[in-house]
């Protein structure tokens, strides 16, 4: 059964820096991707960042680009993301996410696997 575990989350000023850790278990034989998406009260879902656990290929959504950094262990099956520069507007319930196949996948039907989510909440 895989799982999928985030930690790190919690409160922070503006300005200031958050670091998450998706730590996987149980993840079948293959090449996988992780990525991060976050959801904001009364909003969707929606993609922040993915590594390619193989390749090391990023991506990240436009708002978060410049001030996050998704990084791996793949020693550990665990994706980190770096959270610097932070606004309020990044208040959310952030997700990992995980999903089987070499190709960047930004839409959230296509991950397969899923952390039950953590709070990072962002004050002036």
């Amino acid at each position: 059964q895989v799982q999928l575990v985030e930690s790190g989350g919690g409160l922070a000023q503006a300005g200031g820096s958050l670091r998450l850790t998706c730590a996987a278990a149980g993840l079948p034989s293959g090449s996988y991707s992780m990525a991060w998406f976050r959801q904001a009260p009364g909003k969707e879902r929606e993609f922040v960042a993915v590594i390619h656990l193989l390749s090391g290929q990023t991506s990240y959504a436009e708002v978060v680009k410049g001030r996050f950094t998704i990084s791996k262990d793949n020693a550990k099956n665990t994706a980190f993301l770096q959270m610097n520069s932070l606004k309020l507007e990044d208040t959310a319930v952030y997700y990992c996410a995980g999903r089987q196949g070499n190709m960047l996948v930004f839409t959230r039907p296509n991950y397969a696997y899923w952390g039950q989510g953590i709070q990072v909440t962002v004050s002036s």
